[in-house]
């Protein structure tokens, strides 16, 4: 009789049984490159990159190569030739908790494979309102909470994607003026791959009154989908030196939003860090990040170290 207990719809690994499956997927990345693509206090390094992410890099690539033959399968019996469509990859989770590193050292893992397919990466702070709307709104203090995006304008980006146009533009996030960039736009061209990366990609279609008001969802265009979690206390400990670290450098810049802060004593930069944890980030990730965890095919969970120590895997 089967323990309904041990009933889940995740495979769960350690670190050590997840880097056996690495396999023969050779190691593209040097030390140079990993000071290129971790974040300020991200960790990084090449036993990181051999134990978690060429795993992981093999498990999309065997992913990948499967939708090739069933597009190659769908088109013998349809006995046409329809256009290949990109293969896309959601990554979500909390700010500060590593989703931008793990999409460019994906990025960079994914160029090395066979044929080197073309990847692009697109992250959703391009289609978070301009500070305009959000004031006018009233929501500035709610920005990177769902109602702070241009939804529609995401899923046209990535219906357009999936529907095989081989140009298309997405508009560009300063993070040193806190807003998007004005008539400057990403061009993605007849990529193979694309990574979307963003705190609120696995958010089911809004609802009012228990109905649906959208039909569709960011994370249905997906392919795969991986949420990077960890604990809440470590999450909040990164965000606070991440915050400290950009007082001594990014918001130096007179042109950053955060200019204000830069002269601030450590201990108001500390409080003004959690006032705005608690406030904000704290809130989003209770009320509309974590609860989408398990709506990925991946989890990956960091430990104190800002190193993965296990993974989930949802069954197929």
């Amino acid at each position: 009789m089967v323990n309904q207990e041990n009933i889940t719809p995740y495979i769960t690994f350690n670190r050590d049984d997840w880097a056996s499956l690495r396999s023969s997927a050779p190691m593209t990345i040097t030390e140079k490159d990993i000071a290129e693509l971790k974040g300020l206090n991200d960790v990084l390094n090449l036993e990181e990159v051999s134990e978690i992410y060429l795993p992981l890099s093999r498990l999309l690539y065997l992913h990948a190569r499967a939708t090739k033959e069933l597009y190659d399968s769908r088109n013998t019996f349809l006995r046409t030739q329809v256009k290949k469509v990109p293969y896309i990859i959601g990554i979500a989770g909390s700010v500060a908790v590593g989703k931008s590193t793990m999409a460019r050292v994906l990025q960079t893992l994914i160029s090395g494979w066979p044929n080197q397919p073309r990847v692009e990466l697109l992250t959703t702070d391009g289609f978070l309102y301009p500070n305009r709307v959000l004031q006018e709104r009233e929501i500035m203090n709610k920005k990177g909470f769902p109602e702070s995006y241009d939804i529609a304008s995401l899923l046209h980006v990535l219906s357009q994607l999936k529907s095989g146009n081989e140009k298309v533009t997405a508009p560009i996030y300063s993070h040193i003026t806190y807003d998007v960039i004005p008539d400057k736009q990403q061009v993605i061209e007849s990529p193979d791959v694309v990574i979307v990366e963003g705190i609120n990609v696995l958010q089911p279609p809004k609802l009012i009154d228990g109905k649906a008001v959208d039909q569709i969802s960011v994370s249905d265009f997906f392919d795969f989908s991986i949420y990077v979690d960890a604990e809440e206390k470590n999450i909040f400990k990164w965000y606070v030196d991440r915050f400290m670290i950009l007082k001594e450098t990014a918001f130096k810049d007179e042109k950053s939003y955060f200019n204000n802060y830069a002269n601030l004593t450590e201990s108001e930069a500390l409080e003004i860090a959690r006032d705005i944890w608690n406030r904000i980030n704290k809130v989003n990730l209770h009320e509309n990040i974590l609860p989408t965890r398990y709506r990925s095919d991946l989890i990956l969970s960091k430990g104190d170290h800002h190193l993965v120590e296990s993974i989930k895997m949802r069954k197929i």
